[in-house]
């Protein structure tokens, strides 16, 4: 009978506690939740709004039909290269994080970072080099047509 009663004692405060720490936690984490739901916030961010690449072409696309898109998320580790190609199709990219130095050739080099946006260069032989001192993640839409390659890998003699 001492130890039921005992028993019964030990459940009613540690329910008393868990409601206690229960509410304790309510009152403190729900009114941070209600102040961040009213914070403003972007609910739109235009990326980019353009109709040339980043070397002033203008954007043309696969006259062959059906039109494909394809997105991707390439990942380069500090000093990885991307190796010499073009792109036949246009393409999107948006660099997640880390930089990226990319060689055009004669055009020269440009380096983008951390929530950058790019039309990429079309048909122009180009090289991407993580640059930063952590890996760089590109996400990479192209918008091309089935039967059209969207990278093609070139030799490039310097």
């Amino acid at each position: 009978m001492i130890f039921k009663s005992i028993r019964v004692r030990a459940l009613a405060v540690a329910g008393i506690a868990f409601g206690l720490t229960t509410a304790s936690l309510i009152a403190v984490y729900l009114p941070q939740t209600v102040t961040l739901a009213r914070e403003p916030y972007k609910r739109v961010e235009k990326l980019l709004a353009t109709d040339t690449t980043i070397l002033g072409q203008p954007i043309a696309y696969p006259a062959r039909e059906p039109a494909r898109v394809t997105a991707v998320i390439v990942t380069l580790r500090p000093g990885e290269e991307t190796g010499w190609h073009t792109h036949a199709v246009p393409l999107f990219g948006y660099i997640m994080e880390g930089e990226l130095t990319v060689d055009y050739g004669k055009q020269g080099k440009k380096v983008y970072k951390s929530g950058d946006s790019v039309i990429e260069a079309m048909n122009t032989p180009h090289n991407g080099t993580s640059s930063g001192t952590g890996s760089v993640r590109i996400m990479a839409v192209f918008m091309g047509a089935q039967g059209v390659a969207n990278t093609t890998m070139i030799d490039v003699k310097k």
